[in-house]
C-alpha cells in the first residue's frame, strides 16, 4: 500500500472508530476529552487544558464554568499560586467518566466478539504498532505546542 493511501486509510479508520465508540450524550468532543484528561491526569491548570485541547483560554474557561455548573468539575486554586486555576473532577464527574469508559469498553467487546478469530488475532497483533503510532503523534503534538 502506498504511504499516502495508508495515511488516508488510517485517518478514515481513526475517525470512524472514534465516532462509533464515543457517544457524546450531550457533551461536545472537547468537553468529553477534558473530563477524560482530568480523570487521567488529576487536578490540572486551566491553561494546560486549553493547550491540550487546542482551544483558547477563554473558551476553556467557559467550558469549565459549564462543567462546574453541571457538578462534574471543581474549580480551585493552586496552593502555591492562588492566581492559578486548577480544575479537578468531582465524584459525579469521576462516575460519569467511569460510566462512559464502561459503555465504550462494552461496545468494543461486543464488536470484537462478532469478528473471526483470525480478525481478532490480527487486531491484537496490530495494537503495539498502533500504540507506537499514538506515541509518535503525541510527541509530534508536543513539539508543535512548544
Amino acid at each position: 500500500m502506498q504511504p499516502d493511501g495508508l495515511v488516508s486509510d488510517v485517518e478514515d479508520l481513526v475517525l470512524r472508530l472514534s465516532s462509533l465508540t464515543t457517544r457524546r450524550e450531550g457533551f461536545s468532543r472537547t468537553a468529553a476529552a477534558t473530563l477524560t484528561r482530568l480523570a487521567n491526569s488529576g487536578p490540572t491548570r486551566l491553561t494546560e487544558l486549553a493547550v491540550a485541547e487546542e482551544v483558547s483560554q477563554p473558551s476553556m474557561s467557559g467550558l469549565a464554568a459549564r462543567l462546574v455548573d453541571q457538578g462534574l468539575v471543581h474549580r480551585g486554586s493552586d496552593p502555591q499560586d492562588a492566581r492559578v486555576v486548577l480544575l479537578s473532577l468531582t465524584p459525579a464527574g469521576k462516575d460519569l467518566v467511569a460510566q462512559r469508559r464502561e459503555a465504550r469498553a462494552q461496545r468494543l467487546a461486543e464488536a470484537l466478539s462478532g469478528l473471526t478469530e483470525d480478525d481478532v488475532a490480527r487486531i491484537t497483533a496490530a495494537v503495539p504498532a498502533l500504540n507506537r503510532l499514538a506515541d509518535a503523534l503525541r510527541r509530534s503534538a508536543k513539539e508543535v505546542t512548544r
